[in-house]
């Protein structure tokens, strides 16, 4: 059983556009389906990290909106956090998916327990993940992938209480 899902951002839980300003601000912009799928996973007592390469504030305000307790950005090493984090919650990698979409993402895609890639992930994540999702990156993919693991975990119906 699924107990932790890892995302990366740019990519997966958003399109991977990164939009500048004259300002020097940035944008991103984030799927409310995905959204409302992470919040319900974890009222269903599951645990939700964000594992990015890049630093940014907005992502740290997706996260605090959504409920992740686990928020690591800027990191290099993205396998050395996922073990980090694994220890430290108790679980075993087979309790933990993953979906990541490029090359920074390979080594802690490999030590997932179901691994994921939206439909536009780069051809190297493609031939290395358990499922190819029919989503694009911030397009619904981590709904998509969500809802995979809610059923086959067997909490369907209790995802499904929640709203209904």
């Amino acid at each position: 059983m699924i107990k932790l899902i890892v995302l990366d951002v740019d990519g997966c839980l958003s399109d991977g556009k990164l939009i500048y300003d004259t300002n020097g601000g940035e944008s991103k912009s984030f799927n409310v389906k995905d959204g409302l799928a992470i919040t319900t996973w974890l009222k269903l007592g599951n645990e939700v990290a964000i594992i990015t390469g890049r630093d940014s504030s907005i992502v740290a305000r997706r996260s605090k909106e959504l409920g992740i307790k686990h928020l690591y950005q800027g990191v290099r090493d993205k396998e050395r956090v996922l073990t980090e984090l694994v220890t430290s919650l108790g679980l075993k990698f087979d309790a933990v998916g993953i979906i990541g979409d490029d090359l920074n993402d390979y080594k802690m895609l490999s030590l997932a327990g179901r691994s994921f890639t939206p439909k536009n992930g780069v051809k190297e994540i493609r031939v290395l993940v358990d499922t190819i999702l029919t989503h694009n990156g911030g397009e619904g993919a981590v709904r998509e992938m969500i809802d995979i693991l809610v059923n086959e975990n067997e909490q369907r119906e209790a995802f499904l209480s929640i709203w209904i």
